[in-house]
């Protein structure tokens, strides 16, 4: 339980624009009062050897130190103009969900955390000179002011950075891209997934779950409503073999569940009490919205989005949607290689505890490709490399179910097309692109 919790606070973190600037600012203060004490110690290090030391009077330090805390604040308020116009550039032509992911951009929270910290130091450092450098109780902290232009100068490098930066983060390829990479390290973190062990060689699933667990299991209600983030699996497991209980959960991470429906199965029904409901809603994780914590499809509902945008009548891109679609053929050709584990899981003393809801070929390949068919079915292009990037995946998959579920999206896609294209030679590619898929299925 408290990895998963720590997964998704360092999740609710990495996706706010307060967390990095916060703890920078932070490192600000305490870099300012470090400075100063040396400052006030005369121990100035190798930057004295170096003839880098800050020689100049009291006038001068406030000088230098307003003009830098000035100008990193209105560059500051300029680079937060600027993302805030690449998020609202995001969600109107690709897709909402997508803020997350710029929300998530660890490049945008460092510049504006270095030119907060910066103007933070300066301010701080600032305070503290006085007289004019001929005055007995003058103070001019020159180690402090070197490090506040030393702070200057990386500010204006951090400022080439961002430059750069926003104008490559809002390029569609790149949006693209970093969606996909979520898909296969969403693949890579969750498949296979252990929760208990599972027993495919033991008895059949059906001897080991009691003859009478629909009437006598009694349901634990889900206490929120949400989008299911995250289930902390080992919980459960332990919930189980503790209580002699076997679990069935009735939802998955990416689901909408309403507050008071059933969320898992308990058997025997009459150990179910108030603690243990609360036990068992403790381990499951709701927010208000998807999340690719342990939700697989959430990165392909990005890549649909992207693709769905691009082929409506207000935008008519259909490069960006063969480039969704290839980045697709790409996920999924990388999860039918994985080992999907299976939905009965055993604890040690090989007693059936849990049956999950796990993710499958057939669900993924569904919400990769139903949408896009439905609303791209009349754009020759699109229709095509649907059926090619069916034959790529089509490779990768040795399961009779997986390639039954690629022939039944070949079938839809070229009976979509059909009635949709009005061209007879353009229906004719979509025959052969389609008979090539039948051939490697």
């Amino acid at each position: 339980m408290k990895n998963v919790k720590l997964g998704k606070l360092w999740d609710r973190l990495h996706s706010s624009y307060w967390f990095l600037p916060t703890t920078m600012a932070v490192l600000a203060i305490a870099l300012a009062f470090t400075m100063l004490s040396l400052d006030r110690a005369g121990f100035y290090g190798p930057l004295e050897k170096w003839g880098w030391i800050y020689t100049g009077g009291a006038n001068g330090a406030r000088e230098v130190l307003s003009s830098v805390a000035g100008s990193v604040i209105s560059v500051a308020a300029t680079a937060f103009s600027i993302t805030i116009v690449a998020l609202q550039l995001a969600a109107s032509n690709y897709s909402p969900r997508l803020l997350r992911n710029f929300m998530q951009d660890t490049g945008n929270q460092l510049v504006l955390g270095t030119f907060i910290g910066t103007f933070i130091y300066c301010l701080l450092v600032l305070r503290t000179v006085r007289g004019d450098g001929d005055d007995y109780d003058s103070f001019v902290p020159q180690l402090a002011v070197t490090v506040g232009i030393l702070l200057a100068l990386a500010s204006i490098g951090v400022l080439i950075f961002f430059i750069h930066h926003a104008a490559t983060i809002i390029q569609v390829s790149h949006i693209i891209m970093d969606a996909s990479h979520d898909l296969h390290d969403a693949i890579d973190r969750l498949f296979p997934e252990k929760l208990g062990r599972s027993l495919p060689n033991a008895k059949p699933h059906d001897r080991a779950i009691p003859a009478n667990f629909e009437p006598d299991a009694c349901p634990v209600k889900a206490n929120c409503s949400g989008y299911l983030q995250a289930i902390d699996d080992e919980k459960l497991m332990q919930i189980a073999r503790d209580r002699s209980l076997l679990l069935h959960i009735k939802s998955r991470p990416g689901r909408f569940v309403v507050q008071g429906s059933d969320l898992v199965m308990v058997f025997p029904g009459d150990v179910v009490n108030r603690k243990l409901s609360k036990r068992i809603n403790d381990a499951f994780m709701f927010g208000r919205q998807r999340t690719e914590q342990q939700d697989v499809e959430f990165p392909i509902a990005q890549l649909v989005d992207i693709a769905l945008r691009a082929i409506s009548p207000g935008i008519n891109d259909p490069t960006t949607a063969i480039q969704c679609i290839d980045q697709l053929s790409a996920g999924l050709s990388h999860f039918a290689q994985r080992e999907i584990p299976s939905a009965y899981r055993y604890d040690d003393d090989n007693k059936l505890r849990v049956i999950a809801e796990p993710f499958t070929f057939v669900g993924l390949v569904d919400a990769a490709f139903h949408q896009i068919r439905q609303y791209g079915k009349s754009d020759v292009g699109v229709v095509i490399r649907l059926l090619e990037a069916i034959a790529t995946i089509a490779r990768y998959t040795q399961n009779e179910k997986d390639r039954a579920a690629l022939r039944r999206h070949a079938d839809m896609i070229l009976h979509d097309s059909q009635e949709a294209v009005s061209q007879e030679l353009d229906r004719q590619d979509i025959q052969q692109r389609y008979q090539a898929v039948m051939k490697v299925l």
